[in-house]
């Protein structure tokens, strides 16, 4: 269970721990749960943005999905301390929020895919925004059609899991974007989880 909490009283609410406090507490709510993503076995983990205050229960998520990386395309505003002593590396790839990912997050994005999903068959890749909702399931959408499948379907498979996911300029982004073979898995291989 990933979560973000506060010092306030917490509650349950369906697979997520939301903060009670006034001011955050229905856009909290809104967000989805970690949501694992696998197509041609090459798995992702896109969540919310941790805090400091609930890393331990992100990083118990991460070991479930067998998480190995954790790339976060949001401003840094957690240590990353628990996350390296458990053997998970985190990968800054920030871009503004809102929009599609620069020609430079693409390129690292597909090198540690590759390189992940290479040295270690099965492990998963996080990845991670504010709230799990625009530029971190973009990432994932490239990934998807990277592999062969559409746009159109790319987005579908990742709305079902996080409602609301990807705003029209990065649709847009998407509709217009041509795979050039960048990932590649051999046959036969089980790739990690990525998160973002």
């Amino acid at each position: 269970m990933v979560a973000t909490m506060t010092t306030s009283q917490t509650q349950t609410s369906g697979s997520s721990i939301v903060p009670t406090s006034r001011h955050n507490s229905r856009q909290q709510a809104l967000r989805p749960g970690p949501s694992e993503i696998e197509y041609k076995k090459a798995r992702f983990l896109i969540t919310d943005r941790p805090t400091d205050s609930s890393i331990k229960i992100y990083v118990e998520e991460l070991r479930k999905h067998n998480v190995k990386d954790v790339v976060r395309v949001c401003e840094p505003t957690y240590k990353t301390e628990e996350l390296q002593k458990e053997g998970i590396s985190v990968l800054d790839l920030e871009f503004d929020d809102g929009t599609s990912p620069p020609t430079k997050v693409v390129e690292e994005w597909f090198q540690l895919l590759n390189r992940r999903f290479r040295e270690e068959p099965g492990s998963c890749v996080a990845v991670h925004c504010v709230a799990g909702l625009g530029r971190a399931p973009v990432l994932v959408a490239l990934a998807l059609m990277e592999l062969g499948m559409k746009y159109e379907d790319a987005v579908e498979l990742i709305r079902q899991k996080r409602r609301g996911a990807i705003n029209q300029k990065q649709l847009e982004y998407l509709e217009k974007y041509r795979p050039r073979s960048r990932l590649k898995l051999k046959n036969g291989q089980k790739p990690s989880c990525s998160i973002q």
